[in-house]
């Protein structure tokens, strides 16, 4: 299942992508302080991976994932060129910590949300990248 859009709705999709990615990682400077702090960080990076592709592909593709499924988000995110084959792997390793920031009963470890961090910010550059086209 996907949406149409276009360059408006890509624009869109990258600020939501910068905000989400500005609170993370301002909510990660918490993380060694409160526990809860690297799982929220870790959600808000993967929150922002996700806005990030959704807006290099309407910029691309003139549509986005809608659906319940991330592996189609995947597949599409795969088809902008150039450097989407490189950033659905990015998006795949925020989709895998995904469960466990947003409804896991354990902390994100410290490890697991600089990780988030450094995949979301790598999603963020390959979205600018390709409204700058």
């Amino acid at each position: 299942r996907t949406a149409r859009c276009g360059r408006s709705q890509s624009q869109t999709r990258l600020a939501h992508a910068k905000k989400f990615l500005e609170v993370a990682e301002l909510v990660a400077t918490e993380g060694d302080a409160i526990p809860a702090s690297a799982s929220v960080a870790a959600a808000l990076a993967v929150l922002a991976g996700i806005a990030a592709s959704d807006a290099a592909c309407c910029a691309v593709l003139g549509r986005r994932p809608r659906g319940q499924d991330h592996a189609q988000a995947l597949d599409l995110v795969q088809q902008v060129s150039p450097g989407g084959i490189e950033a659905a792997k990015h998006l795949n390793r925020l989709l895998d910590i995904k469960d466990t920031a947003h409804y896991g009963v354990i902390h994100v470890s410290g490890t697991e949300l600089k990780s988030a961090l450094r995949n979301a910010q790598a999603l963020f550059k390959f979205a600018e990248a390709q409204l700058r086209k």
